[in-house]
C-alpha cells in the first residue's frame, strides 16, 4: 500500500485524502473559500500534504512559510497574504507567536519524535502550547467537504530576494488542460508518473517551489513517499537501500557531501534501486556532477526555471558529461532570450540577462504588487535576475545572479565561478564569494569558507588554491573562516546575512 513513510510511521494515501476532505470542511467552516489563503509552517510531514489538499479542494492558495522565519519575517507573510488559518508545528509557534495576526485560526501539530530528534527539539516544545487546537482535532470534529473542488490556486510561494520583502507568487486558476500539460511534463523531465514501483524520497524542505510541487506531483500520483526529516548523507544512503528509493529531488550541497562519505561508507549500501535523480535551485560544479555520474550512473538529470515560470530548461547525464557545466536546453514550449542592457538579444557566447516563459503555469503576479510584476517584464517573458549565455548548440549556461555579480574596477566577476572552484578544495565544507567594498575599485571579492572538522585552513590557503585554478583578479582579497556559515535545511546559505554588515558599515549598498 501506498502512501507517505516517516521515520517508523506510516499513512496511507486513503487516510491522507479523508483528512483532507474533513479539513476542508473545517476550513470552509472557518469562511475559507476561493482565492482565500491558508498558511503552513510545517516540516515534511502528513500533514504538510492534507493541508495542500485541503486547501485546494476550496480553491484557496497553501501558502508556505519557511520555518527558519522569526516572529516579523513570518508575520509579514501571515499579513500580506491574509492568512485566515496557520498550521504549524508544535516547537515553531513560539518563535513566531507574536507575529500571527488577530484573527488567524492556529492549529498546531505535535512534533514528530523523528523530527525531534533530528533538530533536538526540547520535550517541552515538542506538545500543543495552551489556547490553540490541535490539527488533528480540528480534522476529526469537522464535516467532510462535499462540495465539487475548485479550479485549483496551488501554492503561493515566497520567494527570498536578496534585498526587500519577499514576494507572494500568486497564479490565476488553472484549468483541466493546463493541469493535464503540467502533469505531462513534470513526468517527461522529472520522471514522476504513475508507476507502483516508484519510491520517492523528499528531503528537501516543502516550503520551497521545486520540493513542493515534486512532493504534492508525487501526491497526486499516489507514489510512495519517504521522508528524511533531515538531510545527513549516509542517512540517505541507509533510505534508499532500506525502502528502495527510485527518485529524488536534491541539490547539488547535497552531492558535494555524499562524495565526501569515505569510500567504505558509500560501498556499505545497495543503490541500484535508484532511477531518476533531478536536481536544480543552484549551480552545480561540472567535476562535482561527473564524480556523481560516475557513482550513481546515468540517472542524473537537471533543469533550470524559477517559481515564476517552472521547468524552462533541462538535460539529462550524457549532455552533462558531452557540455560540462551546462543546465541543458530549452524545453518544447517554453521560450527564453538573453539580452544586454538595452533588451538587445545577445550572440552566442555572449553574456546576458535571462528572460523566461515556461510551457506550465499559468499567468501570475506578485501578490499585492502588480508594480514589482511589470518590473521583471520583458514582452511575455519574465526574468529573475540570472546572468548566462548560450553556445552555438544552444546550450544554456549560467554565470550568476545579475545582484550578486560583482563589478570591480569596471570587471564583472561572477561568484559562483569561484565557488564552483572552492568547494572542491579538500578540506573545505561550504562557502559563499560575494562583493564587498572597496574605495578604489567599487567592489572587492569576499568569501567566507566553513572548514571540515579539524581541516588545517588559512586565508592563505585558500587564496593560493584558487591562483591554482582562477585568474588573479578573480581571487578574493579577503577570506574568512567561520565554523558554520547561516543556511536553510536545505543546504542554502544565506549570503545577505553574511554580506549586510560590510555594506551597513559602508554606508551604501551598491
Amino acid at each position: 500500500m501506498t502512501g507517505v513513510t516517516s521515520g517508523e510511521r506510516f499513512r496511507n494515501w486513503t487516510e491522507i485524502a479523508a483528512n483532507a476532505a474533513r479539513a476542508a470542511g473545517g476550513f470552509a467552516g472557518l469562511g475559507i473559500g476561493e482565492d482565500d489563503s491558508v498558511a503552513l509552517m510545517l516540516r515534511n510531514d502528513f500533514a504538510t500534504f492534507e493541508v495542500n489538499m485541503a486547501a485546494g479542494q476550496l480553491g484557496a492558495y497553501a501558502v508556505p512559510i519557511n520555518w527558519h522565519f522569526t516572529a516579523e519575517e513570518a508575520g509579514y507573510i501571515l499579513g500580506d497574504c491574509r492568512a485566515k488559518a496557520l498550521v504549524i508545528h508544535a516547537d515553531l509557534l513560539p518563535q513566531v507567536a507574536a507575529g500571527v495576526p488577530a484573527g488567524t485560526k492556529v492549529l498546531v501539530v505535535p512534533t514528530p519524535i523523528e523530527i525531534c530528534d533530528a533538530y533536538a527539539v526540547p520535550t517541552e516544545k515538542r506538545g500543543a502550547p495552551e489556547g490553540v487546537e490541535l490539527w488533528d482535532a480540528f480534522v476529526a470534529r469537522s464535516a467532510p467537504n462535499t462540495a465539487p473542488p475548485k479550479a485549483s490556486r496551488g501554492s503561493m510561494i515566497y520567494t527570498s530576494g536578496t534585498t526587500g520583502r519577499p514576494k507572494g507568487v500568486k497564479r490565476e486558476p488553472s484549468t483541466p488542460e493546463q493541469q493535464a500539460k503540467g502533469a505531462a511534463e513534470i513526468g517527461k523531465h522529472w520522471g514522476l508518473v504513475s508507476d507502483p514501483s516508484t519510491v520517492v524520497m523528499m528531503n528537501g524542505p516543502m516550503y520551497h517551489s521545486a520540493p513542493a510541487a515534486y512532493g504534492m506531483q508525487s501526491a497526486r500520483l499516489g507514489l510512495h513517499i519517504v521522508l528524511q526529516p533531515r538531510f545527513e548523507a549516509e542517512d540517505m544512503l541507509r533510505l534508499i537501500a532500506r525502502h528502495k528509493v527510485s527518485h529524488m529531488h536534491i541539490v547539488p550541497t547535497m552531492f558535494v557531501r555524499l562524495l565526501r562519505l569515505p569510500a567504505e561508507v558509500k560501498a556499505k549500501y545497495d543503490l541500484s534501486s535508484l532511477r531518476w535523480i533531478t536536481h536544480g535551485a543552484a549551480p552545480c560544479a561540472p567535476a562535482v556532477k561527473r564524480q556523481m555520474i560516475d557513482w550513481w550512473g546515468s540517472v542524473i538529470n537537471e533543469y533550470y526555471g524559477a517559481t515564476e515560470t517552472g521547468i524552462v530548461v533541462w538535460h539529462d547525464s550524457a549532455e552533462a558529461l558531452k557540455k560540462p557545466g551546462t543546465v541543458g536546453r530549452v524545453v518544447a514550449g517554453a521560450t527564453m532570450r538573453i539580452v544586454d542592457e538595452q533588451g538587445r538579444d545577445v550572440k552566442p557566447g555572449e553574456v546576458g540577462e535571462i528572460y523566461l516563459r515556461g510551457p506550465l503555469y499559468s499567468e501570475f503576479t506578485y501578490n499585492n504588487d502588480d508594480a514589482k510584476r511589470r518590473e521583471i517584464a520583458l514582452g511575455d517573458l519574465v526574468t529573475v535576475g540570472d546572468m548566462g549565455y548560450q553556445d552555438q548548440d544552444g546550450y544554456l549556461f549560467l554565470c550568476d545572479r545579475k545582484r550578486d555579480m560583482i563589478i570591480s574596477g569596471g570587471v564583472n566577476i561572477y561568484p559562483a565561478e569561484i565557488e564552483s572552484i572552492l568547494i572542491q578544495m579538500p578540506g573545505v565544507r561550504d562557502c559563499a564569494v560575494f562583493g564587498i567594498p572597496d574605495e578604489e575599485f567599487g567592489e572587492q571579492i569576499c568569501a567566507h569558507v566553513e572548514p571540515l572538522p579539524d581541516a588545517a585552513l588559512d586565508a592563505a590557503a585558500v587564496r593560493g588554491y584558487l591562483g591554482q585554478h582562477l585568474a588573479r583578479y578573480k581571487v578574493p582579497k579577503v577570506v574568512e573562516l567561520s565554523a558554520s556559515l547561516p543556511r536553510e535545511d536545505s543546504g542554502k546559505i544565506f549570503k545577505r546575512k553574511l554580506r549586510s554588515p560590510y555594506w551597513e558599515k559602508s554606508g551604501r549598498s551598491i
